[in-house]
């Protein structure tokens, strides 16, 4: 398995160190940044070739991953067009719509379009992907590998999909982040210090998604077990719900959402 990455931030960095942890040889990974510093630094890191354009030696690849700003994919899009012959193209790049992304490529449609999250860093993200019409099972199976490497993968038959994936799992570590920041507020007014309420906080955030994960009861059951009439839980959630939390934190998912679809017109439009 050959994979070669164009774009060398940190999202490549997670995917190359998560493949090279799972036996692929660094001699089997290139990078291409126009960067000198990215290619310095990944050279450095996981000891894998690294190029600053793209070149013939993509033809000898299995994937492409395309690991850059979506403002820039068009013009990367077109410097790679005439490298393609069978390889697996990937786009991680926030809003590209697959059309649009085969378009600039001059048609080709061996293209698989993923969304992963920062977790990713840490081998914990999540990536929902969804593959064009010129993709079939053994280029499925090499995406899931990739994108595998730093988490779980999900994928979708409808790429319109991915736009709720970029808003509920792309954004979503923005949304705990958030949730965690006004936790430890509260601590803070509270009396605690800074290194208590983020140790509680954290602790606490970690604990229940892993009991959410290894429980077979719904978010909402477990709610309850922890909620007990009259008491100090039940008083929080009372607030939450005379603020409207919830159906603010939902309708900022639809926010996410729409925006999603909007920078795809956009970006598709160049």
């Amino acid at each position: 398995m050959k994979i070669a990455f164009i774009g060398g931030g940190n999202m490549a960095a997670a995917l190359i160190g998560g493949l090279i942890k799972r036996g692929v040889a660094a001699a089997d990974l290139y990078a291409i940044d126009v960067n000198e510093q990215a290619r310095e630094r990944t050279q450095t890191q996981f000891g894998v070739k690294t190029g600053a354009h793209t070149d013939e030696a993509l033809r000898d690849y299995d994937a492409i991953v395309l690991a850059v700003k979506p403002q820039v994919l068009k013009s990367v899009a077109a410097a790679l067009a005439p490298h393609l012959s069978t390889q697996l193209v990937v786009s991680i790049a926030a809003g590209i719509r697959g059309g649009d992304l085969s378009r600039w490529l001059g048609g080709y449609t061996r293209l698989v379009r993923a969304m992963p999250n920062t977790p990713a860093l840490i081998g914990m993200g999540v990536t929902g992907l969804a593959a064009l019409g010129g993709v079939d099972e053994a280029g499925r199976t090499l995406a899931s590998q990739v994108l595998g490497a730093v988490g779980e993968t999900v994928w979708f038959d409808d790429e319109a999909k991915i736009d709720a994936v970029t808003a509920i799992s792309g954004s979503g570590p923005a949304y705990v982040f958030y949730f965690i920041e006004a936790l430890q507020e509260a601590a803070q007014r509270l009396g605690l210090t800074d290194e208590q309420g983020r140790a509680l906080a954290l602790a606490t955030f970690a604990g229940a998604a892993q009991l959410a994960a290894q429980s077979n009861d719904p978010p909402g059951v477990l709610r309850e077990r922890v909620t007990s009439k009259g008491g100090t839980t039940a008083a929080a959630l009372a607030s939450f719900d005379a603020q409207g939390v919830k159906e603010a934190i939902v309708n900022g998912v639809l926010a996410a959402d729409a925006r999603a679809k909007e920078m795809g017109d956009e970006l598709g439009q160049q």
